[in-house]
């Protein structure tokens, strides 16, 4: 989520249908407008967003090259989202599937239109041969570091930010041992498109000053997450943070999960790891508030929650609340007939029906907010 210019925010959405105001539609990637603040919010779409021109309405994903849309910001009046990428094509029971770059596009308008990096436009989703490190902001990286990545926010439309730094934030790999590691990045604001501009944390000075270096190769870890909480089957999905910069605190606070991974090594297996970390600086050293090892908002034992995002605008004046928007995997646990329902619905005669049954199947993936209080010293 990214606070825009206009006052709204801006969402980024993943394999999902819509919500609530907005047209159904089976999209990887996808931007909304949310509007008001809690309890009055509503959703609208950002009609110009690309729409990735060979992804066609569920249930039909497999093969397509696949872009699913991440890290958002809004700075200066312009818009960047960081798009992560597979390394293969989507098939049943595909092995080794994991997240292996990231494509970079951005509006220079708040949203009406869309360029690619280089500037030109329309939008090009490049297919699995023609990605690569030119096409691509992060590509194949060691460790398939960064091909998930966040954005600090800091305020409306980046207005917080005094030394014209945009920060990035990612895992550091995929696997348990290098996804609970995170890792970052700063480039200048005005130069966000140009790779080699760039530079990536280093180590923290004893003086807390950080050190930056061009190159990747070289990074350092900013903080650590729990190890056992990084799933191997589906794809390795865990420990991409939210961070926000409360102004009335002086902190940035940083919100994440960790996967509840079952026994065989299955995603979504249990309830998800939730921890939340406040720092004086971007870089840390950054100590940890607040941890759920159970995760299940209301007492649901079946929560499946991931992606806790920190909404840049709903913090309170005085800094002393904030609310905490995420999703939930879970799905319900008996819905009439949904094995028939679903082989009817598979040659698509109706895309609302089959948009409709997959929201009566998962009720909670979907904008779940709460408010949190913060007690401080």
């Amino acid at each position: 989520m990214t606070w825009a210019a206009d006052g709204a925010q801006l969402t980024a959405m993943c394999d999902g249908t819509g919500l609530p105001g907005i047209p159904l539609d089976a999209r990887n990637s996808r931007l909304c407008r949310v509007i008001g603040d809690p309890p009055d919010i509503a959703f609208a779409d950002v009609p110009d967003y690309p729409l990735l021109v060979d992804e066609i309405p569920a249930p039909g994903f497999a093969g397509k090259t696949r872009y699913y849309g991440f890290g958002t910001i809004a700075v200066d009046g312009r818009v960047y989202q960081y798009l992560s990428t597979w390394n293969k094509p989507l098939v049943r029971e595909v092995a080794d599937l994991r997240f292996v770059g990231a494509k970079l596009i951005y509006s220079p308008d708040g949203g009406t239109s869309w360029r690619n990096q280089d500037g030109t436009s329309p939008v090009r989703w490049e297919p699995w041969g023609g990605r690569s490190k030119d096409t691509m902001v992060f590509f194949e990286e060691s460790q398939d570091a960064f091909s998930l990545v966040s954005i600090l926010q800091m305020g409306r439309d980046y207005s917080r930010n005094v030394d014209g730094f945009i920060y990035g934030y990612a895992p550091n790999g995929n696997t348990d041992g290098s996804m609970n590691e995170l890792v970052m990045f700063r480039v200048p604001k005005h130069r966000a498109l140009d790779r080699s501009a760039y530079e990536f944390f280093r180590a923290r000075r004893p003086d807390g000053t950080a050190t930056w270096t061009p190159s990747i190769d070289e990074r350092g870890v900013v903080l650590r997450f729990p190890l056992g909480h990084v799933n191997r089957m589906v794809h390795p999905y865990a420990w991409q943070p939210s961070v926000t910069h409360n102004e009335s605190l002086g902190l940035y606070l940083l919100a994440t999960w960790g996967d509840g991974t079952a026994p065989d090594g299955t995603w979504f297996g249990r309830p998800s790891y939730l921890g939340m970390w406040a720092s004086a600086q971007p870089w840390g050293p950054w100590e940890q508030f607040h941890e759920e090892t159970s995760w299940t908002p209301a007492g649901d034992a079946a929560a499946r929650c991931y992606q806790p995002q920190i909404a840049p605008r709903w913090i309170a004046p005085d800094g002393r609340s904030l609310w905490l928007v995420w999703t939930d995997f879970q799905e319900a646990p008996a819905v009439p007939d949904i094995g028939r329902r679903l082989e009817e619905l598979q040659g698509i005669p109706s895309i609302d029906s089959y948009h409709e049954l997959r929201r009566e199947v998962s009720p909670y993936y979907a904008f779940n907010l709460q408010r949190v209080d913060l007690v401080v010293a």
